[in-house]
């Protein structure tokens, strides 16, 4: 399927028990989980019964899943503790990623916190970086792929363009991919809003990276302007992106086949299921 549309989905009540009938009550086409606290550092092992059924409900109906890893994760952090906490993190969600059938592990870029984003930061996440991908790639464990940011906080990467410096931080390693949120990069500056301004955005996502590596969108909309370095999901088309971006986003050739998962504010009853309609409505 090409560009299949889902959403982040529940786990509370047990992993399969809670997203796949999430997954299906809101049409989803690929799912992205939480395998640990969202904004703790605790590792939990997951539970194989639950494991197996998710793995299986997913295979059964043709669901790519992904594990977004914890908020917390910076492996750019001046404190040696947090790399090593965020390090740990990543590993633990590869493995819990094998388990559950995942097709990759979602991180934030980091951040230098403190000090110029440079070189120092650089070197500690190519430091921490570098032997996770080696042993996810040997073992065949999930991709990572580096989500950039909203901006601001001496951010690793937020602006597309700095996906290079990022990349070329950890050799291009060919288990690292990107995911690409279009919020963080409406928050970071890139003006998704104005025609031709998301195919722009993409183009020079492409050229930083290469093609093939963008391996995951999230699809959000933004209740702030461009520029605001403010990451405030919106439902599809309520925020200041609009609708149109989103059009452009799934006609561009370097989506072709890459999931797309929503992160916006779910309804009570309805989970996310508008905003999936929406975005499958607008597939070419």
């Amino acid at each position: 399927m090409s560009r299949p549309v889902g959403s982040h989905t529940k786990t509370s009540g047990g992993l399969a028990k809670a997203a796949l009938p999430y997954a299906d009550a809101a049409g989803s086409e690929a799912l992205q989980v939480y395998v640990s606290n969202s904004r703790g550092w605790a590792l939990p092992p997951g539970d194989p019964k639950q494991d197996t059924l998710f793995r299986d409900g997913c295979g059964e109906r043709g669901l790519p899943a992904y594990i977004h890893a914890s908020l917390l994760v910076n492996l750019g952090s001046p404190t040696e503790l947090t790399v090593e906490r965020s390090a740990q993190t990543l590993e633990h969600a590869l493995h819990r990623g094998a388990a559950i059938g995942a097709t990759a592990v979602v991180f934030h870029a980091g951040s230098s916190v403190d000090e110029d984003p440079g070189g120092k930061a650089l070197h500690r996440l190519r430091e921490a970086l570098l032997p996770l991908l080696d042993t996810a790639a040997q073992r065949g464990l999930p991709r990572l792929l580096v989500e950039p940011s909203a901006g601001g906080g001496r951010s690793l990467a937020s602006k597309v363009q700095d996906l290079g410096p990022y990349l070329d931080a950890v050799e291009h390693h060919p288990w690292l991919g990107v995911c690409f949120d279009t919020c963080h990069a409406w928050a970071a500056g890139h003006d998704l809003a104005r025609p031709g301004g998301m195919t722009e955005t993409l183009d020079a996502l492409v050229a930083a990276v290469g093609p093939g590596r963008l391996q995951l969108v999230h699809a959000n909309d933004s209740k702030d302007e461009c520029g605001s370095t403010r990451d405030r999901h919106e439902t599809i088309g309520a925020g200041r992106i609009g609708t149109a971006p989103f059009a452009e986003l799934l006609a561009h050739p370097a989506t072709a086949g890459v999931p797309v998962i929503v992160e916006t504010p779910s309804k009570e009853h309805e989970g996310h299921a508008a905003d999936i309609a929406v975005l499958k409505g607008l597939r070419p």
